[in-house]
């Protein structure tokens, strides 16, 4: 089975990105494209794709959502115990990208990742909608199981249980938060002729370069 894609062509014209317009900090210029990209209506601003080296040697990227940023970095939760908390704890360098397809942007970043404290994990958790606590608490994720049935009446037993009382966070499921080293932000242009300027951290401060398209 083929199909060719060559004709699949868009042409990037709606914005441009010069060095006299960027912030000198990164996260800033993050949160100037985030704020506008969280407006699309019905687009997940937040959806980010998150890369790390399994244990089996092999890069594997998936989608997941950002939680927070701020000066320090990026802030996601997971099971630690799932196959991406897994790859993550023992290999911590991990890249994380955004696409926002409606402003033709990209944002790529690349970090160390460490587990968050316990109140930063404990506070969003306690955020979430009751069914999405159960089903962190029920799900051993990542592992191989016979079928859904089994996992709905782990979720219906554990409602029954905890209808008098709190659900607490599960000592495997917490946040991690990712510390740049560097961050790229693309712009699409014209002619495949992209506007792209990498951050780099640098003995504590972030160098700025244009790189070719």
């Amino acid at each position: 089975m083929e199909k060719k894609l060559e004709n699949y062509r868009r042409s990037y014209e709606k914005h441009e990105l010069r060095r006299h317009n960027l912030e000198e900090h990164p996260i800033q210029q993050f949160q100037n494209w985030f704020l506008e990209a969280e407006k699309i209506p019905g687009f997940e601003a937040n959806a980010m794709t998150l890369a790390s080296i399994g244990l089996d040697g092999f890069p594997k990227s998936r989608v997941v959502l950002l939680k927070s940023y701020s000066a320090q970095g990026f802030t996601f939760f997971t099971n630690y115990e799932s196959e991406k908390g897994k790859s993550i704890l023992k290999n911590p360098k991990i890249c994380l990208s955004f696409f926002w397809p409606e402003m033709e942007r990209q944002v790529i970043v690349k970090g160390n990742a460490e587990k968050t404290n316990a109140e930063v994990s404990d506070t969003y958790f306690n955020s979430r909608p009751l069914g999405s606590r159960l089903s962190a608490v029920v799900s051993n994720q990542s592992n191989k199981i016979p079928n859904r049935g089994g996992l709905e009446e782990k979720l219906k037993q554990l409602e029954n249980k905890n209808r008098e009382k709190p659900v607490e966070r599960p000592n495997f499921w917490g946040g991690f938060l990712v510390k740049p080293v560097s961050i790229e932000f693309w712009q699409g242009r014209k002619n495949r002729l992209h506007d792209r300027f990498l951050y780099t951290l640098q003995n504590g401060a972030w160098k700025i370069d244009r790189l070719a398209p």
